[in-house]
């Protein structure tokens, strides 16, 4: 692997997460409100829904296209929809109070399926470009190029914050969609300069090759498992912080500058990791055992929120799930996705990380919901989830259990 090959396609995701980030402050800012109108359950459940509507679209895309044109597809569309949100978000007066309260909605689960699918999409450009033994342990290098945009966008939000009271999205949509077009751009360039003979042919098959891979290949669904599985303890502890978050400060500026002042120590630390350990790490631990410590994390996490729920704790614990998230199991799940098939890496990964995730997340909801409707508290869910945290520790020892993971 070439190191300007590498840089570029750390640029590309300082541009992919850049654009989201700018973007992710605000987002946070909608579930909280929501959350007091006990509205999020049902905004997870559209997401999850438009995840699964959209993941066929974009199969039967892939099935008759090569990467430059999946990539020049989806991220113009992305872009497109950025400036309806802008042209729309112009059109409301301080007297469309219902409208302005709806825009809000379908910003939040907009915004969750364009996390995922920019990530996604990216991710396969990475695993099918970069799939053997050595260049796949530099995963964590081109994720700390994220990481610098993640640094980049977040800040951009800080000083776009006060501009949500007076403009709303305004700001923050034009921004991500300039950084999206960008990314768009390096990533065509990236396609025209390789001689990859997967990134320039057809990837065939038909619009729902990942729902009946996932039914019918076990290396796959459990893959998609341990995706479902991780995603569904986040939502546990996010939706366990929210709570806290809002006893912090009722000012939506004072909540988005937290959100923004949370990425700014996350993401140096989660920097820091990817350039000087992720590398070592994979290699002296390997794929399995980073895998595995994912359920004991989670499960230092849900003793944390449920002895000490303080806004200090939910800080501590999103820069240690983050940190690992993003430095260590990302990279992992990324180089098994690289040993699936061509079919696989194309169309299986973006559901995995689109719907699935997004399934994870409503899944984590109902999970608090009925909780709630068995009379027990937010603050005692915590600790009835670390058996869930075991299980995808166990889920973990399972994937390499299958033959084509052994060498990862």
């Amino acid at each position: 692997m070439k190191l300007k090959d590498l840089i570029l396609a750390s640029f590309l995701f300082f541009l992919v997460l850049s654009s989201w980030y700018v973007l992710r402050a605000v987002r946070n800012e909608l579930a909280v409100e929501n959350y007091s109108q006990d509205f999020l359950i049902i905004l997870l459940a559209f997401t999850a829904l438009v995840m699964f509507v959209i993941n066929p679209i974009y199969s039967w895309i892939a099935s008759r296209s090569n990467f430059k044109k999946i990539i020049v597809y989806c991220y113009s569309f992305l872009i497109l929809n950025l400036f309806f949100f802008l042209m729309y978000s112009r059109s409301l007066t301080s007297e469309n109070i219902t409208e302005t309260i709806w825009l809000g909605r379908v910003f939040y689960i907009w915004a969750n399926v364009y996390s995922f699918f920019v990530v996604s999409i990216f991710w396969v450009l990475i695993i099918n470009l970069y799939r053997n033994y050595k260049s796949r342990k530099f995963y964590g290098f081109i994720m700390a190029g994220g990481s610098i945009g993640a640094i980049f966008g977040s800040e951009l939000a800080i000083r776009l914050s006060e501009s949500f009271v007076s403009s709303g999205l305004e700001l923050f949509v034009l921004s991500a969609s300039i950084l999206l077009l960008l990314a768009m751009f390096v990533a065509v360039y990236i396609f025209n300069s390789t001689d990859s003979i997967s990134l320039s042919q057809k990837v065939g098959g038909n619009s729902f090759d990942p729902i009946k891979n996932i039914m019918t290949k076990g290396d796959i669904r459990l893959v998609a498992s341990y995706s479902w599985l991780f995603t569904f303890l986040m939502t546990i502890q996010w939706i366990c912080a929210i709570p806290i978050v809002e006893s912090y400060s009722d000012l939506s500026p004072k909540r988005i500058e937290l959100f923004g002042r949370i990425e700014q120590l996350v993401s140096p630390l989660t920097l820091l990791s990817q350039v000087f350990l992720t590398y070592f790490v994979i290699s002296f631990l390997g794929v399995r055992i980073i895998l595995i410590l994912y359920g004991v994390i989670f499960t230092i996490v849900f003793l944390l929120y449920g002895f000490f729920p303080t806004v200090g704790v939910v800080v501590l614990s999103q820069a240690l799930l983050r940190v690992f998230e993003y430095a260590f199991n990302k990279p992992s799940r990324e180089i098994v996705y690289s040993g699936l098939d061509k079919n696989d890496r194309y169309k299986s990964s973006v559901f995995i990380d689109t719907f699935l995730t997004r399934f994870g997340d409503l899944t984590g909801s109902f999970y608090i919901g009925i909780g709630k409707l068995i009379g027990i508290g937010i603050s005692s869910m915590p600790f009835f989830s670390i058996p869930i945290a075991g299980f995808l520790s166990l889920v973990g020892i399972k994937i390499f259990s299958k033959e084509r993971f052994k060498d990862l």
